[in-house]
Parts: C-alpha cells; structure tokens; sequence
C-alpha cells in the first residue's frame, strides 16, 4: 500500500511540475513571438517611411 501511494505521488509530482513548466514555456514563448512580432512591425514601418521619403524627395 505504501509503495503504490509513492508511486501515485511520484506521478502527480511529475504531472504537476509538467503542467506548471508547459504553461510557462507557453507564456514566455508567447512573449517572444509576440516582442518579435512587434520588432518585425517597426522595421517594416521604417523601411517603407524610407521608402515614401526617398520617393518623395526624387
């Protein structure tokens, strides 16, 4: 009895340290994806206000 409660033990540790480090791979992934997003929206913007400026001064 008591090595099949270690062993329950043993997995429900297992599954909730699982949970808690999937969540936050998933919400720091999230963050990247999201700062990259951010970063990718600017340079675009840049790149076509320079665009536009270029144009407009020929």
């Amino acid at each position: 009895q008591k090595k099949s409660f270690s062993l329950l033990q043993t997995v429900a540790t297992a599954a909730v340290f699982s949970a808690i480090s999937g969540w936050y791979g998933f919400m720091f992934g999230r963050e990247a994806a999201r700062q990259e997003l951010a970063e990718l929206v600017e340079s675009l913007k840049n790149a076509s206000a320079t665009t536009r400026d270029s144009a407009s001064s020929s």
